[in-house]
């Protein structure tokens, strides 16, 4: 009897006696599969798209759980590697079958699809187990741009540099973290609008990485980052540092991301300051800051939701008392302000009750009649035992400001016991939103946003009107501040600078591309200045300093009044969206 045909026939009355998973499993393993790297090939998109496959590999993070991707991460052992560093060796088996833990060498047939730019093998025939292997060694990440992400797609990667958290919008919504080398600093606020700024701005969205939190569900409890959750006390700021990231390197929801292993290390690096303190030079403060959107309902704690701001009575409680103490702490003598509900001057009115909460030694320039149209208007607060309103208000009516927008509104002040005066004068213009932006107000992509023209006609309307209101011969200059919804660069501040405005926060702390340190609001991942204390000429040499108080734009959305975590105290911080700026000025 042939010896080969005894062996063929000594095999087969074995597998007779085993179960059919188990002649599977036994025929099955370590034989010939599709390498993955084939199948990511070296392109965007798999070569081998559609077509069916076999493929064998290790197991490296199970997203099986509830909430996580119904999927888990299939990694090539590293002894079956090509060793061409421009294809990944990885993965996503889209999938609710059971089979496999991390660290376990598994069989998968299916078909690869590419899935929003993530592949993947979907519609799973078959897993088995073929017991269990060592993790792959993880990649060093060194490069955060799409050449470097796409050749490490779904492998396992440690970066060696610690990263800057440059954007924490979706943490309460994603359990999502922007990362970057450094902080990103918005192109036109350190240069002018053009092809230049938008693709550096392009340069920007690219170079970055999401931290995850490894699930796909909305509103994660507890909120993920930092370990142990976020609290009012336990929190992170844009311009922190992450180190020790490791995990796998996903694309998901049209983001490039890590879906962490272990938890990162958090390194409180934008550490929450104090308010600026006075100088000992006689002087008047003005501090501007956006309010963002503080209605007050019926104006006795019932009428919420109102059209904007706070949903309810007790989200507004939340924001009143934190922009009570963030208007308070730095002791300012003028408080300029936009986003105000435009509810009239009643002692129910927004801004009668903000003005008592202040305290009795505060009054509120009033203009009936000229606030214009919009939900919203600007406003001037003052201390009456420090400074004395002179003259009549004004507003700018006409022009851009006619049926739309905002009206500016001036107030002279002077401090008692001096002869001087300065105007200071209050505009918010429109902003970059691009609702209902049409023919010249349309994105040029220049870096500038919608509605940038009507913009430069409101600071054109702005600086002429300006020119025309009256000054007596105790006036030393005019202070403009408030919201231009305009970076430094553009084409507003342009116009005011040739009419001889200083931005005197730039003055002092001018931005570039590499270090900004003074901003107002962070959009997207980049930093920059919307909110201004424009000095004209005759005012500038009496400018003692200027700053931005960084309360508000670094720190987590989730942290606001709208989400109103429990065991928040009546703190400055994310009592609105915008940084106040704060300005002193020698009498």
């Amino acid at each position: 009897m042939n010896s080969s045909i005894g062996n063929v026939g000594a095999l087969i009355f074995i597998l007779a006696l085993l179960p059919a998973s188990q002649i599977l499993a036994a025929t099955s393993c370590g034989s010939p599969a599709t390498p993955i790297s084939e199948i990511q090939g070296r392109a965007d998109s798999s070569p081998l798209a559609g077509h069916r496959v076999t493929v064998e590999g290790v197991l490296t993070l199970d997203a099986r759980m509830r909430g996580g991707f119904t999927g888990f991460y299939l990694q090539q052992a590293d002894a079956e590697t090509d060793e061409n560093p421009e294809t990944s060796e990885a993965l996503f088996v889209y999938t609710r079958k059971k089979t496999g833990t991390p660290g376990e060498r598994l069989r998968v047939t299916g078909t690869v699809k590419e899935f929003h730019g993530l592949t993947e093998l979907v519609n799973i025939k078959t897993i088995q187990s073929c017991g269990p292997a060592g993790l792959p060694e993880a990649q060093f990440l060194s490069l955060l741009q799409p050449g470097a992400f796409e050749s490490l797609e779904s492998m396992r990667v440690h970066i060696a540099q610690p990263l800057t958290i440059i954007d924490s919008w979706n943490l309460a919504r994603y359990g999502e973290l922007t990362l970057a080398v450094s902080d990103q600093v918005v192109p036109t606020e350190y240069q002018e609008p053009g092809p230049k700024a938008a693709a550096d701005a392009a340069r920007n969205q690219q170079q970055r990485l999401l931290l995850d939190d490894g699930r796909g569900v909305r509103q994660p409890t507890p909120i993920p980052w930092p370990p142990g959750g976020l609290t009012s006390t336990s929190t992170i700021r844009s311009g922190d540092s992450v180190h020790d990231i490791a995990g796998i390197l996903d694309y998901r929801f049209g983001a490039w991301r890590i879906q962490p292993e272990r938890p990162p290390i958090f390194s409180t690096v934008n550490t929450r300051p104090s308010a600026p303190p006075r100088p000992d030079t006689p002087h008047i403060r003005v501090m501007t800051m956006n309010l963002e959107n503080y209605f007050n309902g019926d104006g006795e704690g019932n009428g919420f939701p109102t059209t904007r701001g706070a949903p309810t009575t007790k989200a507004y409680k939340f924001q009143h008392k934190r922009l009570v103490e963030a208007l308070q702490q730095p002791d300012p003598d003028i408080l300029a302000v936009t986003e105000l509900e435009n509810d009239g001057y009643n002692e129910t009115s927004a801004i009668a009750q903000l003005t008592r909460a202040l305290g009795p030694d505060w009054s509120f320039i009033a203009t009936p009649g000229a606030d214009g149209n919009d939900q919203i208007r600007t406003g001037l607060l003052y201390r009456h035992d420090r400074v004395i309103a002179v003259g009549q208000p004004e507003r700018l009516t006409n022009g851009p400001f006619s049926k739309q927008g905002r009206p500016p509104l001036m107030q002279a002040f002077r401090p008692r016991g001096q002869p001087s005066s300065i105007q200071v004068v209050v505009p918010h213009l429109k902003s970059k939103s691009c609702r209902g932006a049409t023919g010249k107000n349309q994105d040029t992509n220049d870096g500038q946003g919608c509605h940038a023209h009507r913009r430069s006609e409101a600071a054109q309307a702005l600086v002429q009107w300006l020119g025309q209101l009256p000054k007596t011969s105790a006036h030393v200059g005019t202070l403009i501040a408030g919201d231009l919804n305009s970076y430094y660069k553009e084409a507003p501040l342009h116009t005011l600078k040739l009419a001889g405005f200083t931005s005197m926060v730039h003055h002092f702390h001018p931005c570039s591309a590499q270090q900004c340190d003074h901003y107002t609001f962070r959009y997207k991942g980049e930093k920059g200045t919307l909110d201004y204390a424009l000095a004209s000429s005759s005012l500038v040499p009496r400018v003692l300093n200027a700053s931005t108080w960084a309360i508000n734009a670094d720190e987590p959305r989730a942290l606001g009044y709208k989400a109103n975590l429990p065991g928040t105290a009546a703190l400055p911080w994310r009592s609105s969206d915008h940084n106040p700026v704060i300005i002193d000025i020698r009498f």
